[in-house]
């Protein structure tokens, strides 16, 4: 039987009618209890589950099969960059809303690149949230306008280490492993002056005062891992 022009009309409007299942991850208790406060006081939503880390939210979320999820992005374990970037594959139709403290213009083109389509600030209003994650449902991208401000003026700015070169990096992550100088010229079969160049052009590079500090400020901004 075919269907009528009036019953495509109708399932539509029922599709719309449904609220949007909602899953939090954050390692707050505070903040995901009042999250579940706020969701369940507008129709519009349905909360479905939560997660304190990464590694739960990927156990629960799939079979939760959530519409919106709301990431932080500083948690133990798998950071929200990671668990949006291993959640996206489970759940291809859901759409990632980031809720954050962090306002770091390289932090969030890390989100936006992972996958998020919604950057906002804990500090935000119940409303703002609210439309935020009406506007990701729709699968609209949307910031906070104090977000897309960081990224005008982080554009304007070169991160820390853009410059460094290939060797450097090379250097670098030897460097945050612990080797001693020594140790990167055997490893890397260069003289020891060779060695103490590099060091002092990439401590120059990242504005640190000592090894420390730049290795430090190169797990900042991801120039290395320590994977």
């Amino acid at each position: 039987m075919e269907t009528t022009a009036n019953e495509a009309i109708s399932r539509a409007a029922e599709q719309r009618a449904k609220p949007l299942r909602v899953f939090v991850i954050d390692d707050h208790p505070m903040i995901r209890h009042g999250l579940h406060a706020m969701i369940q006081a507008e129709r519009e939503f349905e909360w479905v589950g939560e997660a304190d880390d990464g590694d739960d939210a990927l156990r629960l979320a799939p079979a939760l099969a959530p519409d919106l999820l709301l990431v932080d992005m500083v948690m133990p374990r798998l950071d929200g960059v990671a668990t949006i970037r291993a959640l996206k594959p489970l759940l291809p139709k859901a759409h990632f809303v980031v809720l954050t403290s962090v306002l770091d213009p390289f932090e969030v083109k890390r989100a936006m690149e992972a996958g998020a389509g919604a950057y906002l600030l804990k500090n935000a209003s119940t409303q703002e949230l609210v439309t935020v994650m009406r506007t990701a449902a729709r699968g609209q991208r949307v910031l906070a306008p104090e977000v897309s401000d960081a990224l005008i003026a982080g554009d304007r700015t070169p991160s820390p280490g853009s410059d460094l070169t290939q060797r450097e990096r090379e250097l670098l992550g030897l460097m945050a492993r612990g080797l001693s100088n020594q140790e990167i010229s055997n490893r890397l079969g260069i003289a020891m002056p060779t060695v103490k160049f590099h060091v002092t052009n990439i401590l120059a590079k990242l504005h640190a005062d000592n090894r420390t500090e730049a290795v430090l400020t190169a797990l900042k901004h991801r120039l290395v891992t320590l994977e």
